[in-house]
């Protein structure tokens, strides 16, 4: 296995065993068996590196999620499975888990942004856009709101999350259940005739 192999390794390691907080990089590279120089060969930052951890964890499970999706389905249904697949699946994962840390997450993010652009941070499920064009084809979503934005719509359901203390965590996670019905509901055409 080469070095920088090794490093992903450990560091996978030692954030699932301890968080991004308590894990540093002296300790990444005593696990590798690597000088602590050799890891700023391969990564800026110890940000850097637990980023590009998380964007890989992210995207395996965006696929696991993708690839139960029944786009047949009834659009509240789906998106409700989804959201919920999507929470267990991030809080059963030592590094997606760290999401749920607002302190230490927005300051990972912010330093991957300020290395990578903000074009390389992208938490949506891209796939999914082709199921909500889908949708619209059928009639099943309103056609005259753009497939992007009700993409930010349902990103909204996920994102909320961060704010359970904010908003009492007494209304998790029913408020976004409710929040997903409603949003869903705003974007089911009415039949012809009926008003808003």
């Amino acid at each position: 296995m080469d070095k920088k192999e090794s490093l992903r390794q450990c560091a996978r390691e030692l954030f699932s065993a301890n968080g991004f907080k308590d894990t540093n990089v002296a300790e990444i590279t005593r696990k590798a068996g690597v000088a602590t120089g050799t890891f700023y060969l391969y990564y800026p930052s110890k940000e850097k590196l637990f980023m590009e951890l998380y964007l890989e964890e992210n995207l395996k499970l965006k696929q696991t999620l993708m690839a139960g999706v029944d786009p047949q389905g009834e659009p509240l249904q789906v998106i409700l499975s989804m959201m919920r697949a999507n929470i267990a699946g991030m809080q059963a994962n030592p590094i997606l888990r760290e999401w749920f840390n607002k302190e230490v997450f927005n300051k990972i993010e912010e330093h991957f942004i300020a290395e990578n652009g903000l074009q390389r941070v992208d938490f949506l499920y891209t796939n999914f856009l082709e199921i909500i064009q889908r949708w619209q084809a059928q009639g099943k979503l309103r056609t005259e709101i753009d497939a992007q934005m009700i993409m930010a719509l349902f990103s909204v359901i996920v994102i909320i999350d961060l704010h359970k203390e904010e908003i009492g965590v007494q209304y998790f996670p029913q408020i976004q259940e409710h929040l997903a019905a409603f949003i869903m509901a705003g974007l089911t055409p009415r039949p012809a005739g009926r008003q808003a």
